[in-house]
């Protein structure tokens, strides 16, 4: 069995509330209401996590502080997301029960066509030729989501949730040791554009230390011009052009990107799909997030068998969850794509009895020679096809005293992203999360490039209804494709092994695709190798991108999750 982690520090940071002018950006009549008690909040970095825990103080909602929380991100998490990307929220209203799901994945530019990513011979560029410049950047549209979400779901004025971010960014944040390292080993990317080797780097090029104090005033500009003018600002004013002439003009890879581009980007209100599993509603973002329809196949696979027997100890549990991650993983390969392009069928994969047809090819005593994906009802003619994902992102959640919850992914794709910066902060790499290869032996591929459309992608906002229909679990995860496995691992590790949603997060990590399987270096899975091996298994220990944050309803009472991992932190109102 796994020791139980030593617990979060849920030392709130001291903060001084300071009133906000009603700026003239309203998507709705907004105001202040009298605080609740019980909110909670987790983020990967604890000044984000602080500002969201700033807006639940003022009266604010579940929605408006992960906003905050996310505007901060992009101040003190710059190599993982920010207003330059993109992301997904889900949102449950406590009064009325709804689920929402909000859609701010980036788009490709209206000049962009299936062979974006295919060089002058015709073959699909390496990801470090795709990524570097102007080529690789969508439409960002987290600030168009985020003014969804408020318009929905807010209660305070949208400039109120800017104030965390641009104090950080005005008065000055400090390097932690995640980010110098990430300046050290991805310095190429920090450093691309003079304003980011400015802003990070010394005269003779070497990264500032851990504790060096950055103050970012051009970034605190534009987020209190976006604050004070609302999203059209950002994608009509001085911001947009700064995108358009940063793309346009990059040093690597320029791109055909317009203001048209970026005045005609509009974030989307989705379905969100659900599955039972043991008596327990399953619930996350539908397409073009791939995230919750496998982490609900990969549950569902599992369902017939007894992992709680098991144990988490058990090296046939983590077989059979390596098996059923395989058989997600082909079908979201091969079926999930842009809902507006493609016809994603995404009743058929979540269908019960397709589902047990895929169940019954998992045996619990060796493992499959091969995991193919399979043909969900209502499925179209595509070919499988996988897409590079770089392991970066961040997630945050947040519930309010009200008991709404909003549990948000947002990112700008690889460590910073496309190394643009524009309007101090860094431009995304989202586009090459469109498989490279447009078609495949004469059939296209789902999720190929297509003007307009936003490519797929494995995060995974998620909430987990208990069998009273309370709200049980809100979680997610930052780590490209590994984000799937991650929430999938937890889900079952709270509701199969009895672990509190802390101790989930933080135990040991598998992750299998293909004839893949990895499991965590360092972790207690390593001492398993040897029984998974047996099984027909080769795993490889490797360091894994892991980042989970999570909210848990437990004994009557909210708390929070952040993975030990990162720097993450969780704090109650």
């Amino acid at each position: 069995m796994f020791s139980r982690a030593l617990a979060l520090a849920l030392a709130a940071l001291v903060a001084v509330a300071q009133p906000f002018a009603a700026g003239p950006f309203a998507a709705r009549p907004v105001a202040a209401r009298t605080p609740v008690a019980g909110g909670v909040v987790s983020a990967a970095d604890p000044r984000a996590a602080d500002a969201g825990r700033q807006i639940l103080a003022k009266g604010g909602s579940a929605a408006d502080a992960a906003i905050a929380i996310a505007l901060a991100l992009t101040v003190v998490e710059p190599q993982s997301s920010g207003i330059g990307g993109g992301g997904f929220l889900v949102h449950h209203d406590a009064r009325t029960g709804r689920l929402s799901g909000f859609d701010g994945r980036e788009t490709a530019p209206l000049a962009a066509g299936p062979d974006l990513f295919l060089g002058p011979d015709g073959r699909p560029l390496s990801g470090a030729d795709a990524v570097p410049g102007g080529r690789s950047v969508g439409v960002p549209g987290n600030i168009r989501m985020f003014a969804l979400a408020h318009q929905r779901h807010g209660r305070l004025p949208w400039r109120a949730l800017f104030a965390p971010a641009i104090a950080l960014a005005r008065d000055g944040f400090r390097i932690t040791p995640r980010l110098h390292e990430f300046l050290v080993n991805r310095g190429r990317g920090a450093g691309f554009t003079p304003f980011g080797r400015d802003l990070f780097f010394d005269a003779a090029g070497q990264p500032h230390p851990a504790g060096t104090l950055i103050r970012n005033p051009v970034l605190a500009d534009t987020l209190s011009a976006i604050a004070r003018f609302g999203p059209d600002h950002f994608y009509a004013g001085p911001p947009a052009r700064a995108i358009v002439a940063a793309v346009t003009g990059a040093p690597r890879n320029p791109q055909r990107m317009t203001a048209d581009d970026l005045a005609s980007y509009a974030a989307r209100e989705r379905p969100v799909p659900c599955a039972t599993y043991r008596a327990h509603r399953i619930c996350g973002m539908g397409p073009p997030a791939s995230g919750p329809i496998a982490v609900i196949q990969i549950l569902k696979q599992l369902e017939r068998f007894d992992l709680k027997a098991m144990g988490p100890g058990d090296p046939r549990a983590w077989h059979l969850i390596a098996e059923s991650m395989r058989l997600a993983y082909a079908d979201r390969d091969a079926h999930v794509a842009d809902p507006d392009f493609v016809a994603v069928p995404v009743a058929g994969l979540i269908d019960a009895a397709y589902l047990a047809e895929r169940s019954a090819l998992i045996a619990p005593d060796r493992r499959m020679a091969d995991a193919p994906a399979g043909t969900p009802p209502g499925a179209s003619e595509v070919m499988r096809a996988p897409a590079p994902e770089p392991a970066s992102t961040s997630h945050m959640v947040a519930v309010d005293g009200r008991g709404n919850v909003a549990t948000l992914t947002s990112t700008i794709e690889g460590p910073f992203g496309s190394g643009l910066t524009a309007a101090g902060f860094y431009l995304n790499n989202e586009l090459t999360d469109f498989s490279f290869v447009p078609e495949k032996d004469g059939r296209r591929v789902a999720n190929r490039v297509e003007p307009g459309k936003r490519p797929r992608s494995s995060m995974a906002p998620m909430i987990v209804y208990g069998p009273d229909g309370h709200v049980r679990l809100a979680l997610g995860a930052a780590g490209g494709s590994t984000i799937i496995a991650q929430v999938a691992k937890a889900i079952i590790a709270v509701l199969d092994w009895g672990m509190t949603a802390e101790v989930a997060i933080a135990a040991p990590q598998l992750y299998a695709t293909g004839d893949t399987l990895v499991i965590e270096q360092g972790s207690a899975l390593e001492p398993l190798a040897p029984a998974l091996a047996a099984l027909g298994h080769r795993p490889v220990a490797r360091t894994l991108p892991l980042k989970g944050n999570a909210a848990e309803w437990r004994d009557g009472a909210w708390s929070g999750a952040a993975d030990r991992r990162s720097e993450g932190a969780a704090f109650k109102q």
